[in-house]
């Protein structure tokens, strides 16, 4: 960087955390910390929840990887990328659901009392690791537009928006993490909208929306890869699970249902950026929104880097409200070491701050951003037939486990690389992705009902016997 772009893109750093920390709301008890409430203990309203649930879920990886994949696979791999945010809608109900019929005020809650404690506590496993990914996987694109990795500008930034980030959600908890949200949402869309106007002038409309092939090979695989994931993929993000249970259900599952679909659209939008690397011969170079802002001049670059920040912003100060309330709240309970009053707040900063510091760790090691949502996604298959199915049992144990450690274990083995060639559907990048979650879809849906079947012929054979 010259003197002129290292005063625009580090100010910018500077000024974006300053006045999100002066604007940020104080929580003044836990219930604010935690569940988002005002000091009068009023919930979320349903637009700032909304607002909330979108850009939390814009995460700096994600729009990240939708111009990667629009340009390696022209709106394909848009389209492919941006149907994962068709699975908030599919939470919120499922979510709408689980309160309704069952009352239960967490998942935790809700599958300690259909599948056991265990159950609750593999899940709590799932998601503390997911939380971990995402400290790492959002600043280390922030620290993408500072510097290369390994660079000190790279590793600094990063940190630098990392301490930004922790001290105004240190401030305010959930609270100051949805209130934010609402700042960064209409800062991300503006410069969205920016980034647009420069680039759609540069290229023909309709070649930048027909670009790519519906070919298996040529990334309708991922798509089905996102449309099997829908059912799983969501329920192992407390960041947007935790916010099913902020407001009234009727309100909460509106909110879903409109960040979900604005969500995929905004995803869509923002992939024709690698559409229009593909189409003008720009060297993604592993991060296309930064290759096109180069080439399109210093004021495209800023505008990528500000979309950057404020989406891995919203993502991270959620990941840091959300590890407070899992080891604070959620785990003691589990553990029978907590009753229904909340803990302090400063043993949620404490957690945030820990997390701050040891989330950062693999950044420094250098790792895939895409694959920490699509071998994440794969390992936890085994959720979906928990959720979708949960109301053939009362109480069955052993289905829970069946399936979730089914499908953790075949993600495992695709991590390794031990997953046979034989189960590859298509001959694409990503056909073995596509057959693990296809296959594996069916074997773990087999697990859940085996202990219900099994129970049935048993209560038949004693029923006959007695007769």
């Amino acid at each position: 960087m010259n003197v002129t772009e290292a005063s625009l893109f580090w100010g910018f750093l500077l000024v974006y955390g300053v006045v999100m920390y002066v604007l940020s709301p104080k929580s003044k008890n836990a219930n604010s910390f935690y569940k988002g409430a005002d000091d009068q203990g009023n919930p979320v309203g349903q637009w700032s929840l909304t607002a909330s649930i979108f850009i939390s879920w814009i995460f700096a990886k994600s729009v990240t990887n939708a111009a990667n994949l629009g340009a390696a696979y022209g709106v394909v791999g848009g389209l492919a990328y941006a149907s994962y945010w068709l699975s908030i809608p599919v939470a919120g109900y499922v979510i709408y659901l689980i309160r309704t019929q069952t009352g239960a005020r967490s998942l935790q809650e809700f599958l300690t009392s259909r599948f056991g404690r265990l159950a609750s506590l593999a899940f709590a496993a799932a998601i503390l690791i997911r939380l971990y990914n995402e400290v790492w996987s959002n600043t280390a694109v922030v620290g993408g537009y500072f510097g290369l990795p390994g660079d000190w500008q790279y590793y600094t930034a990063a940190m630098l928006f990392t301490a930004f980030t922790l001290a105004y959600s240190l401030k305010g908890g959930l609270r100051s993490s949805i209130f934010t949200d609402v700042i960064q949402t209409f800062v991300f869309v503006f410069f969205v909208g920016a980034v647009l106007f420069l680039i759609i002038p540069v290229n023909d409309a309709s070649a930048l929306l027909s670009n790519g092939e519906f070919r298996l090979d040529a990334g309708v695989d991922l798509l089905l890869v996102a449309l099997l994931q829908l059912f799983s993929y969501p329920f192992h993000d407390p960041v947007l699970t935790d916010r099913g249970f902020v407001n009234k259900e009727k309100t909460m599952l509106k909110s879903f249902v409109v960040a979900g679909l604005l969500g995929f659209v905004a995803v869509f939008i923002f992939s024709l950026v690698g559409v229009h690397a593909r189409l003008n011969g720009i060297d993604a170079m592993g991060n296309a929104p930064a290759a096109v802002g180069q080439s399109l001049g210093l004021a495209a670059l800023f505008f990528m880097s500000v979309i950057m920040m404020t989406s891995a912003g919203s993502t991270l100060d959620s990941t840091f409200s959300s590890l407070a309330k899992s080891l604070a709240v959620d785990l003691p309970k589990l553990a029978r070491r907590a009753t229904d009053k909340l803990p302090s707040m400063q043993l949620g900063a404490v957690v945030m701050i820990v997390f701050a510091l040891l989330g950062n760790l693999p950044m420094f090691a250098g790792t895939d951003i895409l694959k920490a949502t699509t071998i994440s996604g794969t390992m936890v298959m085994g959720l979906a037939p928990v959720f979708l199915f949960y109301g053939f049992t009362r109480w069955s144990p052993w289905s829970f486990h069946l399936s979730f450690w089914t499908g953790l274990s075949l993600g495992v083995l695709l991590a390794v690389g031990l997953i046979p060639a034989s189960w590859a559907i298509g001959d694409g990048a990503y056909a073995l992705l596509l057959g693990v979650n296809a296959y594996g879809f069916l074997i773990c849906t087999t697990g859940f009902f085996l202990p219900l079947l099994l129970r049935r012929l048993a209560g038949r054979s004693l029923a006959a016997g007695e007769a």
